[in-house]
């Protein structure tokens, strides 16, 4: 009797010493972005006590290491967002095509084959990708549009949509292998083709999460760096063309952290100010993940 209630006694310590410590690592995992977007925020708030907030979001003109400076972030959101769309042009065809493949049409012996080989592309370095943009995809492009510059938005978004393409595969597939087997089996004792069973049955009990999956790539696209930094240029200007030069707000906090900036001044500042607007927009991107999965989640 005696052994049993010890035995109960260093369970329930157990219990206790696990629950505490799970408690810590959420607390950190807190804690480490209350400090971040303190951080942002305290700087964000000095930065615009010294600058215009409507020269910040109307002016054209992102000049803030040179005289005479201008303020203007509408070029380096222009950039950013080509980016995402680029790349979202490349990484959502080619990763839900992928996906239906493995999920559908592929036997598993394939599947086991095929599926860890697309994962590799994720375990690549950000900056390969960089390096692959300016020496293969750009000279590929220049080869048939001769006017496109060294530095372009084209091979950068090329570049990191093949990147995210993993990303949209895998949480594709891993949504639509969670279809019960029997909505499947039903259609096709209907005498639907593999055809309609996947565009009629799967893909739409399956949207929410291959919509969170594509809200997901894009986010990566936004917050991506090295790629940009090194393929897509340094040239803030506002343009539409994705054969130009450009810089987007991951790829100017970068730059700008790099140099021979003063710390304190308002150009060192501009840093933080970039990084809230980009933190503020991944943010809305996840909250758009999150009520699409909420609102299409169906549960088997």
């Amino acid at each position: 009797m005696k052994m049993k209630q010890n035995s109960k006694k260093y369970a329930n310590i157990k219990e206790v010493l696990i629950k505490n410590c799970l408690l810590i690592f959420a607390s950190i995992s807190i804690l480490t972005t209350v400090g971040i977007v303190f951080t942002l925020m305290e700087e964000t708030i000095i930065f615009f006590g010294e600058v215009s907030i409507i020269e910040f979001f109307t002016s054209t003109k992102w000049t803030p290491l040179l005289e005479p400076q201008n303020f203007g972030i509408l070029p380096l959101i222009t950039g950013t967002l080509m980016i995402a769309l680029g790349s979202s042009l490349v990484s959502l065809p080619l990763g839900l095509g992928s996906a239906i493949y493995l999920s559908e049409y592929a036997p598993k012996k394939v599947r086991k084959i095929i599926k860890p080989m697309l994962e590799v592309l994720a375990g690549v370095p950000s900056i390969v990708y960089g390096f692959f943009a300016l020496t293969v995809i750009t000279p590929f492009i220049q080869s048939f549009l001769p006017q496109t510059e060294v530095f372009n938005a084209a091979s950068a978004s090329i570049a990191v949509g093949i990147m995210t393409i993993p990303l949209v595969a895998s949480l594709s597939e891993d949504a639509m292998m969670a279809i019960p087997n029997s909505m499947r089996y039903g259609a096709y004792a209907l005498g639907s083709t593999r055809l309609e069973v996947t565009s009629k049955i799967v893909l739409p009990a399956a949207i929410s999460g291959i919509a969170s999956a594509f809200v997901l790539a894009i986010s990566r696209a936004i917050g991506e760096t090295m790629i940009v930094a090194i393929a897509a240029g340094a040239s803030p200007t506002l343009t539409f063309n994705p054969l130009k030069s450009i810089q987007t707000m991951t790829g100017f906090m970068v730059n700008t952290s790099l140099g021979d900036v003063p710390h304190g001044s308002v150009a060192h500042r501009t840093i933080f100010a970039v990084g809230t607007m980009l933190f503020l927009i991944t943010l809305v991107m996840n909250m758009i993940a999150k009520a699409i999965v909420k609102k299409y989640r169906e549960v088997y």
